[in-house]
């Protein structure tokens, strides 16, 4: 007998309940949810948190337009170092950047396109500063694609046009959270490690966003509360 198909607001009230115990001294999921669009508003960075079902992982997020060379250090330094830019399809289209590879077979379907570099103002492409004169140059209005070198140190990632209520993924709630937080609908983003170099699960995770001052979110949060904008 075939099961019944669960709505992303269906999985998010399921998975609200499974996360919620570890996550209540960030707030309610409301609470949550404004506090990490205020803090994206104020060009800040926030934990987010998938299902643990999916990846099970946390990303430290943050707006391209106020990306910082200090929050690029922090990404490099306390994540996997894949730094990923998230755009929209219709800007990732008009940059002219194309899928990493022509069939994607990667568990969730992330959509990785060709990696970047800035053609300008870079050295070796890989520092913090570097990082973020590159991901600047992509975002721009005025931007063409013969202004960024292929390959490079920066890893686009195109978002699901359908949102969240498609692909319940951080490349999806990274431009939700831009445009609640009324920002460029660009956004940064890279999966946060422990010192080992193991994957942070959610007890590390809370550790980090406490230690570090960032609220913390779950995608079930901003599916639960679409309309909060901070």
């Amino acid at each position: 007998m075939n099961q019944p198909v669960m709505s992303p607001v269906s999985r998010a009230t399921e998975t609200l309940t499974d996360q919620d115990d570890l996550t209540t001294s960030f707030g309610t999921p409301a609470e949550r949810v404004a506090r990490a669009v205020a803090q994206i508003r104020a060009g800040g960075s926030i934990v987010v948190i998938d299902d643990e079902d999916r990846e099970n992982e946390g990303d430290i997020i943050c707006a391209a337009e106020t990306l910082t060379v200090a929050q690029m250090a922090q990404m490099i330094r306390d994540c996997s170092g894949i730094v990923c830019l998230i755009l929209t399809d219709a800007n990732a289209t008009r940059l002219e950047l194309p899928p990493m590879v022509s069939a994607n077979t990667s568990s969730y379907g992330t959509g990785f396109t060709v990696s970047i570099e800035a053609r300008h103002g870079v050295t070796t492409g890989v520092s913090a500063a570097d990082r973020v004169t590159t991901i600047k140059t992509a975002i721009a209005p005025h931007c063409q694609p013969t202004d960024l070198a292929r390959p490079g140190h920066v890893f686009p990632i195109r978002a699901n046009p359908g949102g969240l209520a498609v692909r319940q993924g951080h490349s999806e709630a990274t431009i939700d959270l831009m445009r609640r937080a009324g920002r460029q609908p660009a956004g940064v983003l890279c999966e946060v490690t422990n010192p080992d170099g193991t994957m942070a699960r959610l007890p590390e995770l809370i550790v980090y966003a406490r230690q570090h001052g960032m609220p913390l979110v779950t995608i079930a949060d901003l599916i639960a509360y679409p309309d909060i904008t901070g």
